[in-house]
């Protein structure tokens, strides 16, 4: 019995439906102002990511925002090209979407003020924002979206008092937190400015956010993720008038983030936030008393990411530099042990900030019972090795300081080496 055999034909692509980037078959080809015919994502990627912005085929200069204009004769020649030849398992290429448009944006945004309108054109923002097109988000950053969104988040957050009809409070919420983040990553830092009075009311609605107990629990936290990555973003643009004079409130809700673990990214953008206003008016003092050290330490305890750590590192050295952040670190059962056990472990900027707050205890906290417990749970040895380590000479300067400070208590330790005790 004969095998039956089946002829394979290599289909010839034509060459001017291929793109010079990428050498595929192009699925929306635009012509550069240079005459050359690229598929869109190629080109606009390489505009973007080049170090020489120019024609990839003729060298000739162009701009990272240079005109593509659609070659829509070409596409259509391209789609019947693979209708041919299906039968040989070449799929049709779809036809692109028009681009967004700063009249449909708007005509979306006005149609929110309709009752019978308002959800669908949520929804569409929300698509529009969500898909991976940059410039999607940039059409509606130009439309005012940013604007329109934080009124409604202001009018949303107030609404989240009351249980009626939470289902849907909480799926706009979450949309309209989306597209304003999402909005406004598009948007340079200096360029986005609120007026005094937007800036405190929005602030309001976010911390109601953060403290609500009635939004729902399949979209909580990506809605209080958000609305801590919102604050964030406000905090870093925020005037000195604002950060002066943040209420006892702010904190606690932020510090609560970090006590709920409301997620990854929640929790370092809380981390981050308190950091950046630490040095400001009285919020250093308000961040203890909300009691963010306890919470930096239990976090901390449990491991975490490098870059998290560093966080916690940073801001706890900022605390403790007042006396009841250092009391609150000395009063938590594994506060000092944990400052000791991380040296070594994560990472010279994590060692640093240790050591400074090991020095700060050892200066103005150091009563009998604190100097016994930094022998015992291995800070003394550890201070000891930064000595014996390539470490900056101003860091070692901190470590001897400290073992100076109560050679008296700590000579007597095997701790203590014989050569750095006559030192």
């Amino acid at each position: 019995m004969e095998d039956d055999h089946v002829d394979t034909i290599e289909l010839e692509v034509p060459r001017y439906f291929i793109c010079p980037i990428t050498l595929q078959i192009m699925k929306d080809p635009v012509t550069a102002v240079t005459g050359i015919t690229y598929d869109r994502d190629s080109i606009e990627h390489w505009l973007a990511t080049a170090e020489v912005v120019q024609c990839p085929v003729t060298k000739q200069p162009l701009t990272k925002d240079s005109d593509l204009t659609p070659n829509h004769t070409l596409r259509r020649l391209i789609q019947a090209w693979c209708v041919t030849n299906a039968s040989y398992g070449v799929d049709r290429i779809p036809t692109p979407k028009p681009p967004l448009t700063i009249s449909h944006v708007t005509k979306l945004l006005r149609n929110l003020k309709s009752p019978d309108l308002f959800a669908i054109s949520l929804d569409a923002l929300h698509l529009l924002a969500t898909e991976k097109e940059k410039k999607n988000r940039e059409c509606m950053s130009e439309a005012g979206t940013a604007g329109v969104m934080i009124s409604l988040i202001t009018k949303l957050s107030k609404e989240s008092d009351h249980t009626m009809n939470a289902e849907g409070l909480s799926q706009n919420l979450s949309h309209a937190l989306s597209i304003l983040y999402l909005t406004w990553q598009t948007v340079p830092k200096k360029k986005l400015i609120l007026d005094s009075k937007e800036e405190d009311e929005f602030i309001d609605s976010l911390l109601r956010i953060l403290g609500s107990d009635t939004i729902q629990d399949d979209v909580i936290v990506e809605v209080q993720t958000r609305a801590i990555c919102l604050l964030k973003t406000v905090m870093e643009i925020a005037n000195t008038r604002v950060l002066e004079t943040l209420k006892f409130d702010f904190f606690m809700q932020i510090v609560n983030v970090i006590r709920k673990r409301t997620s990854p990214q929640a929790v370092k953008s809380a981390l981050q936030m308190l950091i950046d206003v630490c040095p400001w008016g009285r919020n250093r003092m308000k961040i203890v008393e909300a009691d963010a050290v306890f919470e930096l330490v239990e976090l901390e305890i449990n491991g975490l990411e490098k870059n998290v750590s560093e966080l916690v590192f940073g801001l706890l050295a900022q605390l403790c530099s007042c006396a009841d952040g250092r009391a609150q670190l000395i009063k938590h059962a594994c506060g000092i042990a944990m400052v000791a056990k991380r040296m070594f472990k994560v990472s010279p900027a994590i060692d640093d900030r240790a050591v400074h707050i090991l020095l700060l205890i050892g200066r103005f906290s150091a009563r009998d019972e604190v100097v016994t417990e930094l022998l015992r749970v291995g800070a003394v040895s550890k201070l000891c090795m930064v000595l014996q380590v390539d470490y900056a000479p101003s860091l070692k300067k901190k470590a001897r300081e400290i073992l100076r400070l109560h050679a008296n208590v700590w000579n007597n330790s095997p701790c203590m080496p014989l050569y750095i005790q006559t030192k």
